[in-house]
């Protein structure tokens, strides 16, 4: 199978490249190697796969990567939550206008074979809550005084009980909180309506909160596991915010890339899947494993401050990818944290200079 894998030079594309080269398949690459991911090529791009740096808002680019493939891995986005609301247009342009762009290629050459996205869980926004008197129900927005008073946790709209938290299933009301969510879940979408005209197969991948080799380091569009080991490494003790108590779902990039290629692979599996070890654990935890395995005798500084954008919960449902893709998480927390202590990462531009 030839495979083309957008943003393949990328933590999680690249990946994938290596998982797809191992097992024999032939792999392109299409990455434009922004500035906010890279400081320069990565050293760790497969010498089996075929690279092609450009941008995939570039149509013509674009038509020269899908030409010939038999599926598409498309891992190439603006990640993270950015700085402020001024990314938007950038966030907007590279995931929504370079997927279109995608799809328009795959689209003029009739493309019909499976279509993976790099989907995320910030598209359910707050996770899912239970009353003890109302059952399921939809938290009420965390006012700026709960917060200010260290009131975190959501109460129900309805009595104004604290709710308490569930893993979220796939079929969950969409919410997304920010730009960055906003164009995953448009992503979704768009890739959605392509499926139907064409009949390709297509699959969304809700990534919970990826770590591991090769992960964005010290830039403010890396992930919270990136910045906690940022901080550590410059013998400052992680800044944990709320409470730490927020729950969440670490899952290693091996895991992930080993679910990208489940879902190349299975006949008739479509539609969205919580990507997720089941193993739900708190950003405090998570915290103290990486202090822990620094050997630098910090520990994690629980700071109480608060973003009115961040969400309090959000842990994933395994259950439909294990049902339908065969995908069950192999790396534990504890051993994958410990390791990504002292992977290597990577710098962008950003963080440079």
């Amino acid at each position: 199978m030839k495979v083309l894998v957008t943003g393949g030079a990328g933590f999680i594309g690249s990946q994938i490249v290596d998982a797809l080269v191992k097992r024999g398949d032939r792999v392109r690459v299409l990455d434009c190697l922004h500035p906010l991911a890279h400081s320069a090529r990565p050293d760790y791009l497969n010498p089996a796969a075929e690279y092609l740096f450009d941008d995939i808002r570039d149509p013509q680019a674009v038509a020269a990567a899908v030409r010939g493939v038999d599926a598409v891995s498309h891992q190439a986005a603006m990640v993270g939550l950015g700085v402020d609301f001024g990314d938007v247009e950038e966030y907007v342009s590279i995931n929504d206008g370079g997927t279109a762009t995608l799809l328009k290629a795959l689209w003029d050459r009739r493309f019909a074979g499976p279509l993976v996205l790099a989907g995320s869980m910030v598209v359910y926004g707050e996770g899912r809550y239970r009353c003890p008197e109302h059952g399921l129900t939809e938290p009420a927005p965390r006012s700026p005084a709960d917060l200010a008073a260290g009131r975190f946790d959501p109460g129900c709209a309805g009595c104004g009980a604290t709710l308490i938290p569930e893993a979220i299933p796939e079929d969950s009301a969409m919410q997304p909180r920010g730009i960055y969510a906003a164009t995953k879940l448009h992503q979704e979408h768009l890739c959605g309506a392509y499926a139907r005209e064409s009949g390709a197969r297509f699959v969304s991948l809700r990534y919970h909160n990826v770590y591991g080799p090769r992960m964005p380091f010290n830039t403010p569009y890396a992930g919270v596991a990136s910045i906690f080991r940022s901080s550590l490494e410059n013998g400052s003790s992680p800044q944990v915010f709320e409470d730490g108590a927020q729950i969440r779902d670490f899952v290693h990039v091996y895991d992930v890339a080993r679910a990208n290629l489940l879902a190349l692979d299975t006949p008739g599996a479509g539609g969205p899947f919580n990507v997720a070890s089941g193993n739900p654990r708190t950003l405090l935890e998570m915290a103290d494993h990486l202090c822990r395995s620094s050997g630098t005798g910090l520990r994690p500084q629980v700071t109480r401050r608060f973003r009115m954008s961040d969400v309090r919960h959000v842990f994933a449902s395994p259950l439909r990818a294990a049902d339908k893709l065969g995908f069950l998480a192999e790396v534990g927390f504890e051993s994958g944290m410990a390791e990504f202590m002292s992977a290597p990462l990577r710098t962008g531009a950003a963080a440079s200079a």
